[in-house]
């Protein structure tokens, strides 16, 4: 949570943050995500506008997953750029907050920013990441590293119907 009273509600101001915030549980996707506790950095602008606070900023962190097609671990860094304007409560009445669902609302002058940073992360996170762009997987056969071994090969595998015929043994003199 953030404290906007600081602004005081005058339309124009605004104010600079800096913070480093644990990383909360789940921040990613299933394959590539920010550690549970991890660092966040985030640089934020609080503007005060006429309907609430305008937040923008940039969170920056560092990812752990796997690549979608080798299965190897991934280890980066990310920055993600975000920007929500947050509504005063009491300038909304309870109708047509129900019916906006969307609409980020302060509470008690205070802006929770998980929502917004979890939005922005997994938004900007690739739905299936690589550990490199031009990453050639794993063998469908026996599963060998193609990164690893490039010139692996397996023999053409026979037709299912004409299998029976090799085990017919021909004859040397013949």
């Amino acid at each position: 949570m953030l404290d906007t009273r600081e602004l005081g509600r005058r339309p124009g101001s605004q104010r600079e943050v800096s913070r480093t915030v644990p990383a909360p549980a789940d921040l990613g996707i299933e394959v590539l995500s920010v550690p549970e506790g991890a660092p966040v950095e985030i640089d934020l602008r609080l503007e005060a506008v006429m309907e609430g606070v305008l937040v923008t900023g940039t969170a920056s962190a560092v990812l752990e997953g796997e690549c979608a097609r080798c299965l190897e671990p991934i280890h980066d860094e990310f920055e993600v750029t975000f920007q929500e304007l947050f509504v005063y409560d009491d300038i909304r009445d309870s109708a047509e907050a129900e019916e906006d669902d969307e609409v980020s609302m302060l509470q008690d002058d205070l802006v929770d920013l998980e929502p917004l940073l979890r939005d922005a992360v997994v938004l900007a996170l690739p739905f299936q990441p690589l550990c490199q762009d031009d990453c050639p997987g794993l063998c469908p056969e026996c599963g060998v590293r193609l990164i690893d071994e490039p010139d692996h090969a397996h023999e053409a595998a026979i037709d299912p119907r004409w299998a029976a015929l090799t085990k017919l043994e021909q004859d040397p003199t013949d």
